[in-house]
């Protein structure tokens, strides 16, 4: 399980735009020969391990640029990009994973879902439309569930994008000001910005207690998109070569990352 107090992350680290560039070009090649080989088109006659990348942070963090990225590695038909909303009706009348099942990548497939599961212990929790009682036990769940994917052949990356609080307050401001942002900016945002405290409290304990050593937590300090965006790409190559290797299965050379323009 891993320990971190969001609210003492005090230095976030940035790149120039020249570093950034050179580091993601790099990262997406890498990425995209990954991608082939697990999606057993390159080197191997079978699908390998199913890819399931989950994106959560505070609104305006970056998430869907870093994921913008990563999708702009690889070939469309290897990725799939689920945006998370409120549940509907229908949702909220059965379990609260009932409506993620269908999205969960088979072997050979990757999934990366742009908010998650974990609204339960966020949204929910914080907005008090569930009880702690309910907030452990579907803490619990969601391990079990991980568990049991992982267990099936499945790598689990997860990503925290964290930004401080002016820096958010900024970015929205800039929605605010941009006709061409202002669809991205939300009264809901607005109301969990004025929960920042509670988003941390909660946030923290997601992490501390869903943070299994088979999909734990990857925090990014995201004050600087330059950074994060390459601190994604890079933490997602690591972690499916550890998944690789967890499997037994020796991930391809990097020296053969060459050929992809």
């Amino acid at each position: 399980m891993m320990n971190v107090d969001l609210a003492s992350i005090t230095e976030y680290p940035s790149l120039s735009s020249e570093v950034a560039e050179l580091r993601l070009r790099v990262a997406q090649k890498r990425l995209g020969h990954l991608r082939l080989f697990t999606a057993g088109v390159l080197d191997r006659h079978e699908p390998g391990p199913g890819i399931l990348a989950v994106f959560e942070g505070f609104d305006a963090a970056g998430k869907g640029g870093a994921i913008r990225r990563v999708a702009h590695s690889l070939d469309p038909r290897h990725v799939t990009v689920v945006p998370i909303g409120p549940p509907t009706p229908l949702e909220m009348a059965q379990h609260f994973l009932w409506r993620f099942q269908p999205h969960i990548p088979g072997h050979g497939a990757m999934t990366v879902f742009d908010r998650s599961w974990y609204g339960r212990v966020l949204v929910e929790r914080v907005d008090e439309l569930i009880d702690e009682a309910t907030v452990e036990r579907s803490q619990r769940e969601i391990v079990e569930f991980e568990r049991s994917l992982v267990d099936n052949g499945t790598i689990i990356v997860k990503f925290w994008l964290h930004i401080s609080d002016d820096e958010q307050l900024r970015r929205f401001e800039d929605r605010r000001d941009n006709p061409l942002k202002q669809w991205k900016l939300t009264e809901a945002d607005w109301h969990n910005r004025k929960k920042r405290a509670a988003y941390i409290v909660a946030a923290n304990d997601m992490i501390a207690t869903t943070g299994a050593q088979d999909a734990p937590w990857h925090v990014i300090p995201a004050n600087s998109k330059h950074f994060a965006r390459v601190q994604v790409i890079e933490t997602l190559n690591r972690e499916i070569e550890r998944g690789l290797a967890r499997m037994d299965i020796t991930p391809p050379s990097s020296h053969g990352d060459d050929y992809l323009v």
